[in-house]
C-alpha cells in the first residue's frame, strides 16, 4: 500500500481520482451504483472530467457529508477502541492504479472506517447486519487496497442517538472480482468512443386538425365541414405521420402524434353526437363521420402497432449483439484453456432491459451487463488457468489418474489442489504395492529358478560322475573286435537255437562256412543281412538314426529266422520307440544286430556253453551302451603292415579316444585310443556325414561306442606301419 498526502475534495485529490479506480467508483464498475451508470463513469474516466453536482447538492449533500463524518470518527473510535485517520492510498507500489480514500484507518491499518449520511432504509438493513449490495464492493475494496482485516462500516447524522454500524470482513471472491471489473472496464476504456451528444428529447407539436363540427337546422341543412378536416387529416398521414422511427426522438414525436390521431377519433364521436342531439338522422353526415373515423383509426393502430413493432425490434437487436459480444468473448478465453471447458451462463439481457423505454436507457444496462458477464467469464477462466498451472506443474506425470478434470475444477482451489494430490497418493501407494508384489514374485520365481538349477546342477553333475564311471569301466575294456579271434558274447535268447535242431550246421541256413568266417564277415556274407546292410550314412530307406525299422521289418529280413523283442533286449538291442503297439528300432543298428545274432550263432554251433547275459537296465542315458563291457574278450591281432595306408590323425578330447584320421577318397577312418599299446585301427566304408557327427559329438567315446565300434576294421602295430 502507497500513501497519498492528499485531502479529499482537493482539487489535487480530483486529479489523483481521475487517474485510478477508487473504491467509491466500485459499485459503478460493476453497474450496482444507483447513482452513477457503467456508462457514465466511462465517459468521466475517457474525458478526464469528473462528475458535476449544483450547488445545492455540492453544500446540502457532499459538504454536509463531511461534517457528519467528521462528527461520527470520535463516536466510531470509542467502539473500536482505537484512533482513526482520514487517509488516501493505492496500491501502486504493486504496480497497480486501485485507490481507496478512506474515511478512517487505524495506525496498524488492521480497521478502516467508511461513513454514510444517515437514510432510514440504508439504516434500517445496516441495522439488521445486512450491508446492501451497491456498497459492498467499495468496502471490499478498502480492504484489497488497504490490506486491512475489517471495515467499520457506518450510518449516522454525527449523534450517538442515529448511529448505526455493521462489520464487513474480507471476501476473496469480491477481491477477483473486483479485480476482473477493473481489468474489463481498462479494455472497454481503451475501446470506447465518446457517443453525439444528443439534446433532450422533446416531441414536436403535431399538425392540428381543424374543429369538427355540425349544424343542423330545421329545414334539416347540414353545416359540416368534413371535407376541410379531411383535407387536413389525409395531408397529415401523408405528410407528417412517422412511418420508421430511428431515434429517441422519432419515437417520442411518433407516440405524440398516435395520441393526436386518439383525439381526432375522439372528436368525430363527438360531433356525431351534437349531430345526432340536434336531427334523428342526418344519413350523409353519418356516413362522412363514419368513413373519417375509421380512417383515422385505422392510422391510429397502425401506427400503434408500428410503434410496438420497432422498439421491440430496436430491443431484439440490442440483446442479440449482447449475446454475441459475450460469446465471442468466451470463445477467445476458452481457446487460450483448451484443456478444460468454459462454462459461464450468459447474463439474461432480457431482464435487465425490462420496463425501460428510451434506447439509450436500454443500451447502457446492456452494456453493464455486458460488462458483468465478460468479468465473470474472465474470473473463471482465470481460475482455470491457475489450476492447470497447477496440475501442470504437480500432476503432469499423472494425468491419466484425471479423466474427471472438468469436474474437479468445479472445486475451490484448495479443495481442487487435496483431491488431486490425494488421488495421487492414493495410485503411488498402490503402484508401490504392486511393485513390491512384483518383486516379491519375482525374488520367489529366482529362488525357485536357482532351486531347480541347482537340483538340475546337481542331476546334471551326478549324471556326469556315473557316466564317467561308465566311460572309465569302458575305457579299461574298449578294444575293437577284430573278426579272426575276437570272444563271442551270448546276446540272445535260447530260442534262436531251436531253429537249428540238435546244433545242427547252420552253414547251411546262412550260406557260409560258419567254422571259418569270421563274425563281421558273415554279417556281410549272409544273404539275409547283407541285403539290407549299408555303410553308415548310407541313403536309402529313411534316417539312419531315426526310429522307422519296426520288429516284423526285421523278421522279414531274417525269415525264417523269428525274433521277439524281449530277444533283441536279450542281444543288446531294446526298442527305442513305438508306433502304437509295434516296437521301433533304428536302421543304423541292423548290421549291428545281424552281427550279435550271428556271433550268437557261432557260439551255439560251437557247442560253447552262452554266457549269462544281463538285460539293459530299465533306464539309461544312452540306451544303444547296453553291451557289458566287463564281458568283452582279449585284443584283436595286428594285420599285415602291407595293407597299411598313412592316414594323419589329430589328437582330439576325450577320455577314450586318442586321435582321429580321415581320408575321404577312400572313407577310411583311423583311430587310436587312450589305452593300449597304441595300435592304430582302420574302419573302411566311413561316409563323411558320419565322420563329421563323430568329430561334432559332444562325447567322442560314447559316439564311437554307440555307432563306430562295432563296424569291421584293421588294426596295425604302430611300431611296424612306422617302419
Amino acid at each position: 500500500m502507497k500513501i497519498h498526502e492528499l485531502v479529499q475534495g482537493s482539487p489535487e485529490w480530483q486529479a489523483f481520482r481521475l487517474t485510478h479506480h477508487g473504491a467509491s467508483e466500485a459499485a459503478a464498475m460493476l453497474g450496482l451504483s444507483k447513482k452513477t451508470t457503467r456508462s457514465e463513469l466511462l465517459r468521466i474516466k475517457h474525458t478526464g472530467t469528473p462528475k458535476e453536482f449544483s450547488d445545492w447538492v455540492q453544500v446540502n449533500i457532499l459538504d454536509y457529508g463531511h461534517q457528519v463524518e467528521a462528527l461520527a470518527r470520535p463516536l466510531v473510535e470509542e467502539i473500536i477502541g482505537d484512533d482513526l485517520y482520514p487517509v488516501t492510498c493505492s496500491n501502486e507500489d504493486e504496480g497497480g492504479n486501485l485507490s481507496a480514500s478512506c474515511d478512517g484507518l487505524t495506525m496498524l491499518y488492521d480497521t478502516a472506517f467508511e461513513h454514510k449520511q444517515w437514510n432510514e432504509a440504508l439504516a434500517a438493513s445496516v441495522r439488521a447486519g445486512i450491508l446492501p449490495e451497491e456498497h459492498m464492493p467499495q468496502c471490499q475494496q478498502i480492504m484489497l487496497v488497504t490490506g486491512a482485516a475489517r471495515v467499520i462500516f457506518v450510518v449516522s447524522d454525527g449523534t450517538p442517538g442515529n448511529l448505526v454500524w455493521v462489520e464487513v470482513r474480507p471476501d476473496p471472491e469480491w477481491f477477483d472480482r473486483i479485480r476482473a471489473g477493473w481489468a474489463q472496464f481498462d479494455r472497454d476504456l481503451a475501446d470506447y468512443v465518446l457517443p453525439e451528444a444528443k439534446p433532450a428529447i422533446v416531441a414536436e407539436p403535431v399538425q392540428a386538425l381543424p374543429a369538427v363540427s355540425v349544424q343542423v337546422s330545421g329545414a334539416l341543412t347540414v353545416a359540416e365541414n368534413f371535407t376541410v378536416f379531411e383535407q387536413a387529416l389525409r395531408q397529415f398521414l401523408d405528410e407528417r405521420l412517422i412511418r420508421e422511427p430511428q431515434t429517441d426522438q422519432d419515437f417520442a414525436d411518433l407516440d405524440l402524434q398516435i395520441k393526436a390521431l386518439k383525439r381526432a377519433e375522439d372528436a368525430l364521436d363527438a360531433a356525431e353526437a351534437q349531430m345526432l342531439a340536434q336531427v334523428s338522422g342526418v344519413d350523409a353526415a353519418k356516413r362522412a363521420k363514419d368513413a373519417l373515423h375509421k380512417l383515422t383509426r385505422d392510422n391510429r393502430l397502425m401506427a400503434e402497432k408500428l410503434l410496438e413493432s420497432e422498439k421491440k425490434r430496436r430491443r431484439e437487436e440490442k440483446i442479440e449483439a449482447a449475446r454475441k459480444a459475450f460469446a465471442d468473448h468466451l470463445a477467445e478465453l476458452q481457446r487460450e484453456i483448451a484443456d478444460l471447458r468454459l462454462d459461464v451462463p450468459a447474463p439474461d439481457f432480457a431482464a435487465v432491459i425490462k420496463g425501460l423505454k428510451t434506447l439509450a436507457s436500454i443500451q447502457d444496462k446492456l452494456d453493464t451487463a455486458l460488462a458483468n458477464g465478460k468479468i465473470a467469464a474472465d474470473q473463471k477462466a482465470g481460475d482455470l488457468r491457475t489450476k492447470l498451472a497447477w496440475v501442470g506443474t504437480n500432476a503432469a506425470e499423472h494425468r491419466a489418474l484425471l479423466p474427471d478434470l472438468q469436474q474437479l475444477a468445479v472445486k475451490p482451489l484448495d479443495d481442487f489442489k487435496l483431491a488431486i494430490t490425494a488421488r495421487i497418493d492414493a495410485h503411488k501407494r498402490a503402484e508401490a504395492e504392486r511393485l513390491e508384489a512384483d518383486r516379491a514374485r519375482i525374488r520367489k520365481e529366482e529362488a525357485e529358478r536357482l532351486e531347480r538349477e541347482a537340483k538340475d546342477k546337481q542331476e546334471r553333475e551326478a549324471a556326469a560322475a556315473q557316466q564317467r564311471s561308465l566311460d572309465e569301466a569302458e575305457d579299461a575294456a574298449i578294444v575293437p573286435l577284430h573278426p579272426a579271434n575276437a570272444a563271442l558274447e551270448n546276446n540272445g535268447p535260447d530260442s534262436l537255437a531251436s531253429y537249428f535242431p540238435g546244433n545242427a550246421d547252420a552253414s547251411a541256413f546262412l550260406g557260409v562256412d560258419m567254422a571259418a568266417a569270421p563274425a563281421a564277415e558273415l554279417v556281410t556274407a549272409s544273404p539275409q543281412c547283407a541285403a539290407h546292410s549299408r555303410p553308415m550314412g548310407g541313403g536309402g530307406g529313411g534316417s539312419l538314426s531315426t526310429a522307422t525299422l519296426k520288429l516284423g521289418q526285421i523278421n522279414e529280413r531274417l525269415a525264417p529266422i523269428a525274433l521277439t523283442a524281449d530277444g533283441l533286449a536279450t542281444l543288446g538291442f531294446p526298442h527305442v520307440a513305438t508306433d502304437k503297439s509295434a516296437k521301433l528300432y533304428r536302421e543304423r543298428d541292423f548290421p549291428r544286430i545281424c552281427a550279435a545274432l550271428v556271433r550268437h550263432i557261432q557260439t551255439v554251433q560251437a557247442g560253447q556253453p552262452a554266457p549269462a547275459t544281463q538285460a539293459a537296465p530299465a533306464t539309461t542315458r544312452n540306451p544303444e551302451r547296453t553291451t557289458d563291457m566287463a564281458t568283452r574278450a582279449p585284443a584283436a591281432a595286428f594285420d599285415d603292415a602291407a595293407d597299411y595306408q598313412h592316414i594323419p590323425m589329430k589328437e582330439v578330447e576325450s577320455h577314450k579316444i586318442k586321435a582321429v584320421g580321415y581320408d575321404e577318397a577312400t572313407r577310411t577312418l583311423a583311430v587310436t585310443f587312450q589305452r593300449g599299446a597304441g595300435a592304430i585301427y582302420h574302419y573302411p566304408n566311413v561316409e563323411p556325414q558320419v565322420y563329421a557327427d563323430f568329430i561334432g559329438a559332444e562325447s567322442l567315446g560314447s559316439f564311437f561306442g554307440a555307432h563306430l565300434q562295432s563296424l569291421p576294421f584293421k588294426k596295425f602295430h604302430p611300431e611296424q606301419v612306422a617302419a
